[in-house]
């Protein structure tokens, strides 16, 4: 799914994508040298360092290395280097016990910064004011190994010279240049019959169905899924799916009676709704008699906090824009799609997405007719994660890092993407052991939660082999201290489970 228009997908909240500055990094750091190698055609580089930190109340010490794993470009030779920066606990007796996380996130042109240093990783980014990483103590690194992959064209990901980096634009593509990073690292590292987990967030979870679906290449323990991308069409599901997030989102902004309900009961209430009598209107058209076109309308207006009237114009499917645009129009302002709790003045061409406040690559206030392109953006660099990398990591290269690379977005062909979830559903029903792991926030209109479950449900998950967890919190569901928490003891509880 594309980054710009309705439905948009990107992978990266603020906080992950905005270019650090200031201090550097600071961890507990054991005194040792980094080993790097420089890069050749022949000889990819490598830093090892090592390190400790507390995590789920254990101290904990373990290694950090960086990769590059070359991948073949169109003519069958190594065309490009995918980086993986992987985080081993050292006190293990039998690594091949040890589970394993290959964690990525989407976009598509997003590096794994968010899960990296806003969820998974020991090192997490400053809270507001402070500049840096600082440690993470919920990191699951006491449970589990995890490997970051940054794709080509993101993080320090690059095309050889002379290579044309589009090859790797494609659902297809990409992913096996992922699945062989993944293999590279496993064989290296001795690591073949260890547990291993994939983690994909937004249009990661579609790379993650696309390589767990050619399990005969390469197996997993289980799936990971945050913030599912789940592509709708037709002229009834795609509104469904988004309106019992438009209500936690107006439940949010205080613009319905809450009548002392929380978020959890009014989204499950709209969803009761949205799945009877709003699909039932939907369904009916234009047969559907004026006075019951009313009553829906009214039972909308009470949930997502939009006037009936404007329902009505709008035929009673109210597209994310529309939501977006008039939910707290009377204030001078729109919502978030990312994250619809957040706002900002409502200006004149307003796009929707690549303008979402809760993304920030758009400065505020930009003059009108100025609407932004892929081009006018380019890449975000992170200078705080691509300084932790080098200086800290020990891993030398003098590229910028790629937080997330509009161009590469722009360039994407999805191809075999909207297919992805059924490949992995019959992936599941094939092998009853292994398991998937569903996250979703109430306040993500760009992956609204329901649109997630309703596509896992019709590809055919065993609901025996699902985990579903619910956060009251944005496209990326780990954002906030409780949320943080929360979703890493998932993780942790998911990657410990019974293996064959």
């Amino acid at each position: 799914m594309a980054l710009f228009g309705r439905g948009a997908v990107v992978s990266l909240l603020t906080l992950a994508i905005a270019a650090g500055s200031g201090a550097a990094p600071t961890m507990a750091q054991v005194a040792v040298a980094p080993a790097s190698i420089a890069p050749t055609a022949m000889e990819p580089r490598r830093s090892v360092t090592h390190h400790a930190g507390r995590f789920n109340g254990q101290a904990v010490a373990y290694t950090a290395t960086v990769a590059d794993n070359f991948v073949d470009g169109p003519d069958g030779d190594p065309g490009a280097s995918v980086i993986t920066i992987a985080y081993t606990r050292d006190d293990v007796g039998d690594p091949a016990t040890r589970p394993v996380i290959f964690a990525f996130n989407g976009g598509p042109g997003a590096s794994s910064s968010p899960l990296h240093i806003s969820a998974l990783g020991p090192m997490r980014k400053a809270p507001a004011g402070q500049s840096g990483l600082v440690d993470n103590p919920f990191s699951p690194l006491d449970a589990a190994d995890i490997v970051f992959i940054d794709p080509v064209g993101t993080g320090f990901s690059r095309a050889f010279p002379g290579v044309d980096e589009k090859y790797w634009y494609t659902g297809a593509t990409d992913a096996k240049a992922v699945q062989t990073a993944i293999l590279n690292w496993l064989k290296l590292n001795g690591r073949e019959a260890s547990p291993r987990y994939l983690a994909g967030e937004s249009y990661g979870t579609t790379r993650a169905a696309l390589i767990a679906a050619d399990a005969e290449t390469l197996s997993f323990d289980g799936v990971m899924l945050i913030a599912l991308v789940a592509p709708l069409t037709g002229r009834e599901m795609p509104f469904v799916a988004s309106l019992p997030t438009m209500a936690a989102g107006a439940w949010h902004h205080q613009r319905i009676d809450r009548a002392g309900r929380t978020v959890d009961q009014v989204y499950d209430q709209a969803l009761a709704f949205a799945r009877t009598d709003y699909v039932e209107a939907l369904i009916q058209g234009s047969s559907l008699p004026d006075a019951d076109r009313r009553r829906v309308a009214d039972q909308m207006s009470a949930l997502i906090g939009l006037p009936t009237d404007l329902i009505l114009a709008e035929n009673l499917r109210i597209s994310s824009n529309t939501w977006m645009f008039n939910l707290l129009k009377d204030r001078g302002l729109r919502t978030g799609l990312l994250d619809v709790r957040v706002t900002s003045p409502m200006e004149a061409g307003a796009l929707g997405a690549l303008d979402d406040p809760s993304l920030g690559v758009v400065p505020k206030g930009r003059a009108s007719g100025t609407a932004p392109t892929p081009a006018s953006i380019g890449p975000i660099v992170n200078q705080a994660l691509g300084d932790y990398v080098r200086d800290t990591l020990g891993f030398t290269t003098d590229e910028p890092y790629y937080s997330l690379n509009f161009l590469v977005n722009a360039a994407w062909s999805h191809g075999d993407s909207p297919q992805a979830m059924e490949g992995l559903a019959k992936t599941l029903q094939a092998r009853p052991i292994m398991r998937l792991f569903w996250a979703a926030g109430y306040y993500d209109l760009t992956t609204p939660a329901y649109a997630g479950r309703y596509v896992l449900d019709q590809v055919g998950v065993p609901t025996g082999q699902l985990t579903a967890a619910y956060f009251a919190g944005p496209h990326g569901v780990y954002d906030g201290e409780d949320n943080l928490a929360r979703f890493n003891a998932a993780v942790r509880a998911f990657a410990v489970g019974v293996r064959p």
